[in-house]
């Protein structure tokens, strides 16, 4: 055998070699990365069915005594909110953390949210930009009478609820918050769009102020540098958002803490993540060692 015959032939047995190797090392296939669930909802209310984004706990264990608090987020979507307040509510529930309990967090998924988190306006220019407008009566009842039930029953939960609503769902969680205080202990309200109907929720009474209130409830009212609404009348939603926070401190129940942001570095569209954020380090505070 010839010496480039020779070394031919170890080449091609050296290549055989590291193939097989590399054949055997190759990564096994790819998985799905899974965060939570989704369950869809009939709603008899609603005439349709709702898509629910439900995050579980680490931990969580349907055979487990142990209850958990449950965060309702609107604007619930995976392509909204619900990822990154699900990893919020993760990283602030990890062991080296602890400034929230770990929580179910159920994110509910939109169909027509000028429809379901908008009240009756008397402005004709909004009646006519937003024709389905104006049943968030039937939405509040579908969160009360479906919803709520839905997840206790399937879901181990304590006595804890939380809202979270940004803009228009601002507006929904400051509604609730007014006319049925007691559907949740804690609300975080973000930006909410008071400007609806000329501002006319800013005067709405609620329970919430008597002095015979007594369901210890936290509040959370973040705004960021927001400016002028589109609106004709023009309104200013730091404003609004202020107007409300000193609305709600004048309450006369001893059980209601109000607690306002305002986040000058954050606009209407980047406030979301950094308020949440800041609500659960005002609501939740950590004792100090």
């Amino acid at each position: 055998m010839n010496k480039a015959l020779l070394i031919s032939l170890l080449f091609s047995l050296t290549s055989l070699a590291f193939g097989q190797a590399n054949t055997s090392a190759q990564p096994e296939k790819s998985k799905p990365f899974v965060l939570g669930e989704i369950r869809e909802l009939p709603s008899k209310l609603l005439n349709e069915k709702r898509i629910l984004n439900i995050y579980l706990p680490e931990g969580y264990a349907q055979n487990d005594t142990t209850r958990y608090p449950v965060i309702y987020l609107l604007d619930g979507s995976a392509d909204e909110d619900f990822i990154h307040i699900a990893g919020l509510v993760q990283f602030n529930s990890f062991e080296w953390i602890r400034q929230v309990p770990k929580s179910i967090v159920v994110g509910i998924a939109n169909v027509d949210r000028k429809r379901d988190f908008t009240f009756p306006t008397t402005i004709e220019e909004h009646r006519k930009k937003w024709p389905t407008n104006g049943h968030s009566d039937t939405f509040i009842a579908f969160i009360e009478t479906e919803l709520q039930p839905f997840i206790e029953k399937t879901y181990k939960t304590s006595q804890s609820k939380t809202l979270i609503g940004q803009s228009l769902g601002g507006l929904l969680a400051t509604e609730i918050l007014l006319k049925k205080p007691t559907l949740f202990n804690t609300y975080i309200i973000v930006s909410p769009s008071l400007w609806w109907n000329n501002g006319t929720l800013l005067n709405q009474d609620s329970q919430l102020l008597k002095e015979n209130f007594t369901q210890v409830t936290n509040i959370y009212i973040g705004v960021g540098k927001e400016g002028l609404t589109p609106t004709s009348p023009a309104r200013v939603m730091e404003v609004d958002a202020n107007l409300l926070a000193e609305k709600l401190k004048k309450t006369k129940s001893k059980t209601v803490k109000v607690h306002f942001d305002y986040l000058p570095l954050e606009n209407h569209a980047s406030i979301m993540h950094q308020a949440v954020s800041n609500a659960f380090r005002l609501l939740y505070p950590v004792a100090k060692e």
